[in-house]
């Protein structure tokens, strides 16, 4: 049963890291290292999120085991008692006892993990993430942004721009071994070596964990409050549609100056140049309509003369290739985020027109352009959905608000008092130590499950929102470029270690905070003794977790919102002019997109209209024309061929009429470039291939329905 949960949580886990990485990455289109390597880093945060409740669990039967196997009180050397000997006999009695009540309620937890597996596993996870974040993923980040045209080129380029990033810390890791050496005060193991660079990987890392911890802890339960708000949802969205509006056309913009600059390239260099599988691996890369344009224009018969033309280098086709793939993935983010941001600013104006509804039934403006599931259609009807989206949903964004807002608030009574021991005063470690003395490791494990979980989630999602410029961006609906997902499995990996340590610290599962000397979890033994640089670990690690009250203060009335809105980035402030420019302009976008797409819905429903109203009078047509032809085969006189040319001009004039009917998608799009000054044609009602008739008016289209 006990290799049973490991195995749970090691395939829980690994589909829940599959289904992020498939919801943010591509996987048809981005290289498969990068998907490998971002796949791994989040399996091993979460395997360690996830396990490390087993680990407590496990380690307090192994302490009620050594309470129970533990030798009762004995004399001393010297061959008398200690103790009386009607004390010492009592005290055998209470031994005795108090074994034996500890015996029969400790029993061997469901989830109980073999002695010698878990040290292996923390220790393989560990040092296999840090690899990756201080290593590996560093390097993959510059191979992956490279503009390189082989592979040997783009890890060159990596190896230089990250020549700086691995020679400070070689510095660094240098000078503190040569200080070491010299000073005789010192006399440092491998063992003490490899504990302070873990303590240095942890401080950094509880640094950075403090700060998003801040922000998550009153943004997410927020977030779900205003979530109960239409109005605001509404008025956030059309927030965002201005700001994505003009980013999408900025991204168009640059878009456009790297094609110019990609076409004059290509017409410098032709078909026999030595650069030219460059230009063709970089046109590779463009829009197809881009590619289509651009081979239309080239002239792959003339050849080039090196002395006449100055040629651009190889330096700067790397360069324009980066550029390439830079503005093609921005542009091609915007569009699909514009889409996106559509359909939910579509949806929140339908549940506003649907909550003052009498007859109950969620009724869409426009239908879902994605085939639905028939399992999702046959109980989520529209009249359950109105319910959900009108009545349920508001109260259940509130009471989840509460909850999440409650838990808040004990995270940051535990982060303020967990080093006090005596008495006990963080809530996590009370509660833990109430279940360990009846040795309920169901509710233990549920306990520290429950309370990792909401703290990997303030931490992880605000690693999910945040956004630095455009250099780091973590799209949903596969738009996330490779940087980005390489540049969170870094901060996943640098995160997760000190967010356990954290959690330990909050249950005084740590014997640094607990001082107690009892046994230690097998993720501590891992980590090793803090008492090697003991400023860190009763200096830092007990009180810069503090900050998170001021974090939280400051989140609280968005003074970081309130510092960007200052500095020109526009932030969703209620209170500001600017906001409500902004709002005014997206909702004018979005009433202008909605009012394009119901002309769209509305010729695509005349096209079909008259398809199926005239398809079967042209299906009788082509019948009659058949019965026709087999009839005045029999004849060999010349007149009968007139009949035949009377039901052939019918068919004509039906044709035309099908055709020119079906194409008018716009009423409005009239093209006046169609129109000729031949009067010949003009009288015969010829169709032209514009899909225009020259002879029939536009306002007397449906005369002859």
């Amino acid at each position: 049963m006990s290799g049973a949960a490991l195995g749970i949580e090691i395939v829980f886990g690994f589909f829940l890291a599959l289904f992020l990485l498939h919801r943010y990455g591509d996987f048809k289109k981005q290289h498969r290292l990068v998907i490998i390597a971002t796949l791994l880093a989040w399996y091993l945060c979460f395997l360690i999120v996830f396990i490390l409740p087993l680990d407590v669990s496990t380690t307090i039967y192994n302490r009620c085991k050594l309470a129970v196997n533990s030798s009762p009180p004995d004399s001393n050397n010297n061959g008398t008692y200690t103790t009386p000997a009607p004390r010492y006999w009592e005290q055998c009695c209470l031994f005795s006892l108090s074994s034996y009540y500890r015996k029969q309620k400790c029993f061997k937890p469901w989830s109980y993990i073999p002695d010698g597996i878990m040290p292996i596993f923390w220790r393989v996870v560990y040092w296999t993430s840090q690899f990756l974040t201080w290593i590996l993923l560093p390097f993959m980040q510059s191979y992956a942004r490279s503009g390189g045209f082989s592979i040997t080129g783009k890890i060159k380029t990596a190896l230089i721009e990250n020549a700086i990033y691995y020679g400070t810390y070689l510095l660094i890791f240098g000078a503190f071994l040569i200080y070491v050496a010299v000073n005789p005060h010192f006399n440092l193991q491998w063992n003490q070596l490899q504990t302070i660079g873990i303590a240095a990987a942890n401080t950094w890392g509880l640094f950075l964990l403090v700060l998003l911890l801040g922000y998550g802890l009153v943004e997410i339960p927020r977030s779900h409050w205003n979530g109960a708000k239409r109005g605001y949802l509404l008025m956030k969205t059309y927030f965002k549609a201005a700001k994505l509006m003009t980013e999408k056309a900025d991204a168009e913009e640059n878009l456009e100056d790297v094609m110019e600059e990609v076409r004059k390239v290509n017409e410098s260099i032709k078909y026999n140049h030595p650069l030219r599988k460059c230009i063709d691996t970089i046109l590779k890369k463009c829009p197809t309509e881009y590619q289509e344009r651009m081979g239309r224009n080239m002239d792959d018969y003339e050849d080039f003369e090196e002395k006449q033309n100055s040629y651009p280098s190889e330096k700067s086709l790397v360069k324009l290739h980066k550029q390439v793939i830079y503005s093609v993935q921005r542009h091609r983010r915007t569009q699909v985020q514009w889409q996106i941001l559509l359909e939910q600013a579509f949806y929140l104006e339908d549940v506003a027109k649907n909550e003052t509804s009498a007859t109950r039934q969620f009724v869409h403006t426009f239908q879902s352009q994605e085939p639905e599931n028939r399992i999702v259609q046959y109980f989520y009807t529209p009249t359950v959905e109105w319910y959900w989206e009108c009545l349920l949903r508001p109260w259940f964004c509130r009471i989840l608000a509460i909850v999440l807002a409650a838990f808040s608030i004990i995270v940051v009574w535990s982060e303020c008092t967990f080093f006090s021991t005596s008495p006990v005063l963080s809530l996590f470690a009370v509660f833990i130590q109430l279940a360990e003395r009846t040795y309920n490791y169901i509710y233990i494990e549920m306990a520290c499950f429950l309370t990792i979980f909401f703290l990997s989630i303030c931490v992880y999602s605000t690693v999910f929102r945040i956004r630095v410029f455009n250099y780091y961006y973590l799209a949903s609906h596969h738009q996330t470029d490779a940087y980005s997902l390489l540049f969170s499995g870094m901060l996943f990996c640098r995160l997760t270690p000190p967010l356990c340590l954290n959690f330990l610290g909050l249950t005084h599962m740590d014997s640094s905070i607990s001082h107690k000397n009892t046994q230690v979890t097998a993720y501590t033994s891992i980590m090793g003794s803090m008492r090697v640089l003991s400023f860190i670990a009763d200096g830092f690690y007990i009180y810069y977790p503090m900050l998170v009250v001021i974090l939280c203060i400051a989140t609280y009335f968005s003074l970081g919102t309130r510092c960007l809105n200052l500095l020109g980035f526009q932030q969703f402030m209620g209170d500001s002019e600017m906001t409500s420019d902004l709002i005014d302009e997206g909702k004018e976008l979005i009433r202008r997109e909605k009012r394009k797409r119901q002309r769209q819905e509305e010729g695509e429903n005349r096209r079909r209209e008259w398809k199926e109203r005239y398809g079967n009078r042209e299906d009788s047509t082509r019948n009659r024309n058949v019965h026709t032809d087999q009839k005045e085969s029999s004849f060999s006189e010349p007149s009968t061929n007139r009949p035949l040319s009377k039901y052939t001009r019918s068919n004509g004039k039906t044709e035309r009429d099908r055709i020119e009917l079906l194409q008018d998608a716009e009423p409005l799009d009239f093209n006046a470039d169609t129109i000729t000054d031949d009067p010949l044609e003009s009288d015969s009602g010829r169709y032209q291939p514009g899909g225009r008739y020259l002879s029939m008016s536009r306002s007397r289209i449906f005369d002859d329905v």
